[in-house]
This record gives structure tokens, C-alpha cells and sequence, in this order.
């Protein structure tokens, strides 16, 4: 049996308002047309439905029965055919999966979960690391957002920017580079640890430095930011770290890194946010990717810290 599902609407409009008149106006439709569809209700389901009663019209036991499972059909019908959007984020229950490296999880996670306490106490948020980057994680469903530098993004995944960032020159309190003017020289005559999940010794300091006739000693390569930054904490080594008063560079004043303006023009490091398009209505994804990006995105310069 076909279901036409505009006759479940125009039957709750009319156990509701016991009036074709009234039925009509709540659906913006003419009476005439209303009063067809009542002829054709009471044919489909051999009943009178409503019954004149001097000036007014009542139901019949049977309309009476079904009244308000009629109307909680199209509540229900109303609910999934609305636009994901219009969900609320106190109703969510739902935990999320974000890919990013250990800096960005580091300086995302305080303020992502303070706003799930307060907007979406259901949300729980799951961190993976990078080691699905460049596959098809956002596509398979195995991500709902990866967070950091996007430069291997399938055709049809949406993005967004973020926050512009400057690589800065972090070393230890009273290292030899805190004091006097930073050279490029003096930055190429110390010694280095890299971040790199490939184990690469190489980068764009080194390109820059090259162009300026320098070149850098790399004595360590390590898979993680916070790995690096801790180890250039704890020796003489200078590590990288991307740059921005906020939560970028929380972790490394943790640590009791300075920070120092690199006198080299390295390319800035565009932070954005990465999803599948299936997920670009669903109510609770916005509310992640709005939760995202008021972390992340407002009120972070270009100038390191």
C-alpha cells in the first residue's frame, strides 16, 4: 500500500482543528482543496472522520483513537525530514573523532571540552594522530575532522582556514641565542632538532638558509612537536615551533621555551579544518567545527609570541 504522506499532515490538521476551514488555513491551502482531501481520507480508511454537529463538525470514536498517534506520526516525520542544522547541541550524544599532531591536540583539547561542558555535555571527543594523513580516513568515515596543516585533502573534501601562523625559534631560558641580536648566522651555527613523522633532517629553514649561503646542523629528528620542544627545553638545541599568542604556543611557555622571531623568510603555516561534505549538514558536525574554530580561529596573529 502506498502511503501518500500528505494525507497523514492534512489528517492531523483536521483531528486538530475539527474544521475543513481551519485545516486549510493552517496548511496555506484552500478550503475546496481541503475538503477533497477529506473525501479521500474517509474513502482510505472507511470512516466519516468528522460528522456535522449543528454548526460545528466532531469526530468519530475512530478519529478520537487515532488523533494523537496521528500527530506524533508527523512530529516524527517533521523531526527527520528537518535540516541537520537544527540540532540542539544540549540534546547531542555522540563522540567525535579529530585527527591533528600532538601540538594542535595539545592546544585544541582545553578549549574544545570547556565548550562541550557548557554547550554539548553528551559530546566526547577522541584524538588520533597523524598517521592516517593523506589516506581516506574523512572519506571512509574513520575521521569527522582532521585539524593542522592541509596539503593532501581528497578532491571533495571541504575546508576551511583558520589561523596564520610563523614559525618561531624556540630554546631554552638563558640559551646563547636570548642574547644579542638573532642573526641568520647565529641561527645557522646552532644545533637543531626537527619535527618530522618521516624521520627528514630537511625543511624550509634549510631552503631558506641555503638561499642566504648557510646551512644548519640537524643532530635529532623527532615525530612530535611536544617531543622536540621538550628535548630543545632540556639542551641547547633550537627547535621550530609554529608561533601565535594563544594556545599554539601555551605548551612551549609550559615548558619554558622562549620563543624568538626567526631572522629567515619562512613560508607562514596555514592552520584549517578538514571534513567529508556528507558531513557539512549535520547539526552536530557544525557544532564541532563552530566549536573548532572559536578555539582556534579568532584572535590569533600572524606574529609569534
Amino acid at each position: 500500500m502506498n502511503i501518500d504522506a500528505n494525507l497523514l499532515v492534512a489528517l492531523d490538521a483536521l483531528l486538530a482543528e475539527h474544521s475543513v476551514t481551519r485545516a486549510a488555513e493552517r496548511l496555506r491551502t484552500s478550503p475546496a482543496a481541503m475538503s477533497r482531501t477529506l473525501a479521500r481520507l474517509r474513502r482510505l480508511l472507511g470512516d466519516p472522520l468528522l460528522v456535522r454537529a449543528g454548526q460545528a463538525m466532531v469526530p468519530t470514536p475512530r478519529a478520537e483513537a487515532m488523533r494523537d498517534e496521528v500527530a506524533a506520526v508527523v512530529r516524527r516525520c517533521g523531526a527527520l525530514l528537518s535540516p541537520g542544522a537544527d540540532v540542539d547541541p544540549l540534546t547531542l550524544q555522540r563522540t567525535f573523532t579529530l585527527q591533528a599532531a600532538d601540538l594542535i591536540a595539545a592546544a585544541l583539547a582545553p578549549g574544545l571540552l570547556d565548550l562541550a561542558a557548557t554547550e554539548a555535555p553528551g559530546v566526547s571527543v577522541r584524538f588520533r594522530a597523524e598517521e592516517l594523513e593523506g589516506g581516506p580516513a574523512l572519506r571512509e568515515g574513520q575521521v569527522d575532522l582532521e585539524v593542522g596543516a592541509l596539503d593532501h585533502a581528497d578532491p571533495e573534501t571541504r575546508t576551511e582556514p583558520l589561523v596564520t601562523l610563523r614559525m618561531a625559534a624556540g630554546v631554552r631560558a638563558g640559551h646563547p641565542l636570548t642574547e644579542g641580536l638573532l642573526t641568520p648566522a647565529r641561527f645557522a651555527a646552532a644545533s637543531h632538532v626537527v619535527v618530522s613523522r618521516r624521520g627528514r633532517f630537511t625543511g624550509p629553514a634549510d631552503a631558506a638558509l641555503a638561499e642566504a649561503g648557510l646551512r644548519r646542523r640537524v643532530v635529532a629528528a623527532l615525530p612530535s612537536h611536544l617531543a622536540a620542544m621538550t628535548l630543545a627545553a632540556r639542551t641547547d638545541l633550537v627547535c621550530l615551533v609554529p608561533g601565535g599568542v594563544g594556545p599554539t604556543t601555551e605548551a612551549a611557555r609550559a615548558l619554558g621555551l622562549r620563543l624568538l622571531e626567526v631572522p629567515l623568510p619562512l613560508p607562514p603555516v596555514v592552520i584549517g579544518m578538514a571534513w567529508h561534505p556528507r558531513n557539512s549538514a549535520d547539526g552536530g558536525h557544525c557544532w564541532l567545527r563552530s566549536a573548532v574554530r572559536r578555539v582556534l580561529g579568532e584572535g590569533l596573529p600572524l606574529l609569534p609570541g
